[in-house]
């Protein structure tokens, strides 16, 4: 049967491009992978420079026995830095201590 001048299976999808057997499906590559990581990291970082511009009045930072002046938009991002870093510590000691735990479970057959 034929409808719109497209006969039955041929044509399917929107505008006549339907996805058929023949047709082959790119691979992702590393490279293509790269490239995202790349753009969204630039996102990021326009994101960040327009945050710490905009965010430029000074402020008085106190931490232990040390105090200084830095733009509110700079502290904010050392603080948000220093977070990162205290997790990142906390996960990579766990993920040691569940390495470990694997081995030892692999050395002692039960």
């Amino acid at each position: 049967m034929v409808e719109n001048g497209v006969g039955k299976g041929e044509g399917e999808g929107v505008g006549g491009a339907g996805h058929g057997p023949e047709e082959e499906r790119l691979e992702r590559t590393r490279t293509g992978g790269i490239w995202v990581s790349v753009v969204v990291a630039v996102i990021v970082l326009v994101f960040l420079l327009v945050f710490i511009v905009q965010n430029s009045d000074s402020v008085t930072v106190h931490f232990l026995w040390l105090a200084g002046n830095l733009p509110l938009g700079v502290a904010m991002i050392f603080a948000v830095l220093a977070g990162a870093l205290l997790v990142a510590l906390v996960g990579t000691a766990r993920i040691l201590q569940l390495r470990r735990s694997a081995k030892h479970r692999l050395r002692k057959p039960e």
